[in-house]
């Protein structure tokens, strides 16, 4: 296990951010199960640290890009307009949301998949997907007792599966997973990136700044421009990328009727957008501290 402090980080705000569909939480001890790019890791907030089920090594190559940890949140929060009540409330609110370093396929697969849906179906259709085509695979977890105590052992999970597994099993090997009309989109985007010509698609995308790498995006079948945006936040870490989806579409509108700041917040104004996101759409939820 790895003990390490985290400013600004709540996991169970994280997970119910929209941002991440592999990240859930168990009820009955509070740990976190935790799959991307093939990795796993089981995490629990003990005090004002968190426990991984990993070595230090481990979360260094792995885990701390993921939990962009290496990021000054607070300093963010720190540029908000102290005028705009609006977004100071929402920071406050959402303060432990970060933007999660993400597998940028599993990003392209998933977001086709949130288009017009809501996030418990999106998660068990990514779920069903991971089981039907990805690998079984062993991790490391953590199990509380009843004193309180935590300890390591092992776990099993599935892998994302690679555009190859998709490709193979056709369009007909989607049914059933309540992808819907989305199953297209999917199946076609498995296709492009697959082999060596995908591989460099990815590359390409991975190398190219905001700009570029949207529109490479919007010219895919099924993705349009909150898509497209979506992916470059949380595939490419452009947090300067702003997705507008029907919920931010009436936070504008209530609260920015001439428009986001984008120009003040330049940079990272994607950050901002998961702050009112998740107060947004988690509004009964209690309110945390900054």
């Amino acid at each position: 296990m790895y003990e390490i402090e985290i400013p600004d980080m709540d996991l169970e705000q994280i997970a119910v951010s929209g941002q991440c569909f592999r990240m859930k939480q168990r009820e009955e001890d509070g740990v976190f199960e935790v799959a991307a790019a093939g990795e796993y890791v089981e995490a629990v907030k003990r005090g004002g640290s968190f426990l991984f089920s990993c070595t230090e090594r481990e979360f260094a190559q792995v885990w701390a890009a993921y939990f962009d940890c290496h990021t000054d949140y607070a300093g963010f929060k720190r540029r908000i307009a102290p005028e705009d009540e609006y977004l100071t409330q929402a920071a406050r609110q959402g303060w432990g949301v970060r933007i999660l370093g993400q597998d940028l396929w599993e990003m392209l697969v998933t977001f086709l998949i949130s288009q017009n849906n809501n996030i418990p179906r999106i998660r068990g259709s990514v779920a069903a997907l991971c089981e039907r085509f990805g690998e079984r695979k062993t991790g490391k977890g953590l199990f509380v007792s009843e004193d309180g105590s935590v300890e390591e052992g092992e776990k099993s999970y599935y892998s994302f599966p690679g555009p190859e597994n998709i490709v193979k099993a056709g369009i007909q090997g989607l049914c059933g997973l309540g992808l819907g009309y989305r199953d297209k989109f999917v199946f076609e985007m498995a296709g492009k990136c697959c082999g060596q010509s995908g591989k460099d698609w990815l590359l390409q995308l991975k190398g190219a700044e905001y700009e570029e790498a949207h529109r490479l995006l919007t010219q895919q079948y099924g993705i349009g421009k909150k898509v497209a945006d979506c992916v470059c936040l949380f595939g490419l870490h452009h947090i300067g990328a702003f997705p507008v989806d029907t919920h931010v579409k009436q936070i504008l509108e209530d609260h920015y009727p001439r428009g986001f700041p984008l120009k003040r917040y330049e940079g990272c104004a994607g950050i901002f957008q998961q702050y009112m996101f998740y107060v947004k759409v988690n509004r009964l939820r209690g309110a945390g501290g900054v």
